[in-house]
C-alpha cells in the first residue's frame, strides 16, 4: 500500500507511438488537504474511490489504497467534489521493466503532459526514454490534488 513514483514533465508528444494502451480520466477530490487526498475516479467506464497519503520529504514514497466502485457510484461522487475537475488521457508506454504513465491534460490544465514511473524500490533502476523531460518529483504543483485548485493555465498569470 505504499506508492513509490517518480514524475516527469514530457518534453515531446513521440510517446504517443509508443503507447500500446489509451484512456480517458475524469477524477475528482473529495478531500485535498496535504495530509490525505480522497480522490474519485472516472476511467472509461470504470469508477475507483481512492485514499492518498502526505508524501514523504522526497516526494517519492506515499501510502495509497484503492478500491473499484461502480460507474454510477463513481458519477454520484464525481458530483460532490470540491472545484475543479481534472479531465485527461493517459498513456502507458512499456520501457525496460516499467511502464510509464503519461498523462495529457485538458480543459484548465491543457498544455501539461507528465509522465509516472511506478517503483519498487526509491533507489530502483529505470530506463528514460528519450521523450522524458525534467523531473518534478515531490514538486506539489503537478499534484492532481493541487491542479484541481491551481490548474496550469493559471500558472503564468
Amino acid at each position: 500500500m505504499i506508492e513509490i513514483e517518480r514524475k516527469f514533465l514530457v518534453n515531446s508528444m513521440a510517446f504517443k507511438a509508443e503507447a500500446h494502451k489509451s484512456y480517458a480520466i475524469k477524477q475528482g477530490f473529495l478531500n485535498s488537504a496535504k495530509e490525505r487526498t480522497v480522490r474519485v475516479r472516472l476511467k472509461d467506464e470504470a469508477g475507483f474511490l481512492t485514499v492518498k497519503g502526505q508524501s514523504t520529504a522526497n516526494g517519492l514514497s506515499r501510502f495509497e489504497w484503492e478500491k473499484s466502485i461502480s460507474t454510477a457510484e463513481a458519477e454520484a461522487l464525481l458530483a460532490l467534489c470540491e472545484p475543479g475537475i481534472i479531465d485527461k488521457v493517459r498513456y502507458e508506454v512499456i520501457c525496460g521493466k516499467h511502464v510509464y504513465e503519461i498523462d495529457e491534460f485538458f480543459g484548465d490544465n491543457e498544455g501539461l503532459v507528465v509522465a509516472e514511473v511506478e517503483l519498487n524500490a526509491e533507489n530502483e533502476s529505470y530506463t528514460k526514454p528519450a521523450w522524458l523531460g525534467e523531473e518534478v518529483t515531490g514538486d506539489l504543483k503537478y499534484y492532481n490534488s493541487i491542479l484541481s485548485k491551481t490548474p496550469y493555465k493559471l500558472w503564468s498569470i
